[in-house]
């Protein structure tokens, strides 16, 4: 089962699912825009990048940007350093990674290996199993142990809101697509596949789907601010190294205190909120 391609065997034609690709496709760009528009994204960025270099301490040049925009790919985007749970981390990572190879395999098997007649490289149709198991592996270990509702405030699990649009469709997308494959082909398991894939691609403006694009962005703006001194107007974190940061007034009580305090707050793991 995992090296055949499940759609070369559909009794539908190659025009009707590549138009459907192409339908999300668009779903997804159109949501994305109205959700700009709706948040106003794009104008907060705006503002909050004019408001940045006016209280700025230094220029940022082009090849530093260039610099921290690759760091922000690697770091935030490739391998979301910005979670502090390896828990939380390695799921998403898998989440993601499923998503983005699940996706791409859709697109290769439809457009390019539509039919039985045009034999599908066995790699490309494995790779769409594979893509499509880590994003049920990673969503359901986020979805029964780590969402901060059900782990750290006794929360059932089965509880649904509005923000778990996205999570629950992408969930049913994905554990579809596997049940039909290995189903041999069974047309309702189909028919549940593609009203999950609908819904997680039609609901972009209610679900959390354009945080993806949203996220990269406000990270690199959040190096470009640390770049160039403005900090978004907060102040430098204090140095108790520094003997003029030591002789604020507000480092008074910290003064003689070690510099190695301990965990502290991190010593457990937080259980309520």
């Amino acid at each position: 089962m995992l090296t055949t391609n499940p759609f070369s065997e559909l009794p539908i034609s190659d025009f009707i699912m590549q138009a459907y690709v192409v339908l999300m496709f668009l779903m997804v760009i159109g949501g994305t825009i109205l959700d700009t528009i709706h948040k106003k994204s794009a104008q907060y960025f705006f503002e909050n990048s004019e408001k940045a270099q006016k209280s700025a301490k230094r220029s940022v040049g082009g090849g530093e940007k260039m610099s921290l925009a690759i760091k922000t790919v690697a770091s935030e985007v490739l391998t979301s350093s910005e979670f502090a749970s390896s828990r939380r981390r390695m799921s998403h990572l898998l989440t993601m990674y499923g998503f983005v190879t699940f996706v791409a395999m859709t697109a290769i098997l439809i457009f390019s290996y539509p039919t039985a007649a045009t034999p599908t490289p066995e790699i490309l149709s494995t790779l769409w199993h594979v893509g499509a198991a880590m994003i049920a592996l990673g969503g359901y270990w986020f979805w029964f142990f780590i969402r901060v509702d059900v782990s750290s405030e006794g929360v059932s699990w089965y509880r649904l809101t509005r923000a778990d649009i996205f999570i629950v469709s992408l969930l049913t997308t994905s554990t579809f697509a596997l049940l039909w494959s290995w189903s041999d082909k069974n047309m309702v398991l189909f028919a549940l596949f593609i009203v999950s894939s609908t819904a997680l691609f039609s609901t972009v403006l209610w679900s959390k789907f354009a945080h993806m694009f949203f996220k990269p962005a406000a990270a690199y703006q959040k190096r470009v601010t640390k770049a160039d001194g403005s900090r978004e107007n907060l102040p430098e974190l204090a140095d108790r190294s520094n003997p003029a940061d030591t002789d604020r007034h507000s480092m008074e009580l910290l003064k003689d205190a070690p510099l190695n305090m301990g965990p502290g707050i991190k010593r457990e793991a937080p259980r309520h909120y």
